[in-house]
C-alpha cells in the first residue's frame, strides 16, 4: 500500500520493510549513514485487524496467532496454552493493563487447550464480570493487546528500534513516536 501510494514520489522515497530493532542495518542496507528524521507508527493496521486468518481480532473465528511477521516463531497459542497462569497474568497486567489479568489467566488456564480467537474472547468475557465490562471498548481488547505485544516483543523491538533512531539522527534530527499505549510512552 505505501509502495501505490508513494509511486509518483521518485527516488525520494525509499521503501525497506523491516523490523524497529533493525532500524540501522535497514537503513544501511537502503544507503543512509545519517538522517535527519525517523517516525515510529505503533498502530496496529486494519488490514491485520480486519484478516481473521491473521488471528489479531476477536470480532472474527480465527487462528491465534497474531504475529506481525508470519516467520516469527511464537505465535498467541503458544503464549495462551503454555505461559504458566502466573506469569500469564503477569503479562495481562502489565502489557494490556488489565485489572482483571489475574482472574483472566485462570479463566484461559481453565479452558487450555484454546484454539481460536473467539475461544480467547470467550475466555476474557466469562472471567470479568458483566457489570465490569469496560463501557467503550471490548472486554478482550486489552488481554488481545497483552498477548499480541507478548508475541511480538513490541517493547523490546521498540527499545532497541529507539536506540538505533538514536544512532543515524543527525544532529539536528528529529525523532517522532506516535503511541496509544502507556508503556511504550515509558521507554
Amino acid at each position: 500500500m505505501a509502495a501505490a501510494r508513494l509511486a509518483g514520489a521518485g527516488p525520494a522515497a525509499v521503501l525497506r520493510q523491516g523490523n524497529f530493532r533493525d532500524l540501522t542495518s535497514v537503513a544501511s542496507e537502503a544507503g543512509f549513514d545519517r538522517v535527519d528524521g525517523v517516525l515510529f507508527d505503533l498502530g496496529v493496521s486494519s488490514p491485520q485487524l480486519d484478516d481473521p486468518v491473521r488471528g489479531f481480532s476477536f470480532r472474527q473465528e480465527g487462528p491465534l496467532d497474531m504475529r506481525m511477521d508470519r516467520r516469527s516463531p511464537l505465535t498467541a497459542a503458544q503464549v495462551v496454552n503454555e505461559v504458566p497462569e502466573r506469569d500469564l497474568g503477569g503479562l495481562i497486567r502489565r502489557l494490556g493493563e488489565e485489572r482483571w489479568a489475574t482472574r483472566i489467566a485462570r479463566f484461559i488456564v481453565d479452558r487450555r487447550p484454546l484454539r481460536t480467537t473467539r475461544d480467547l474472547a470467550a475466555a476474557v468475557e466469562a472471567a470479568i464480570p458483566r457489570g465490569a465490562w469496560p463501557p467503550d471498548i471490548h472486554p478482550a481488547t486489552r488481554t488481545f493487546q497483552a498477548i499480541r505485544m507478548q508475541v511480538n516483543d513490541e517493547l523490546g523491538n521498540l527499545d532497541q528500534g529507539l536506540r538505533g533512531a538514536v544512532e543515524i539522527l543527525s544532529p539536528r534530527g528529529r525523532l517522532v513516536v506516535i503511541a496509544f499505549h502507556s508503556s511504550r510512552t515509558r521507554l
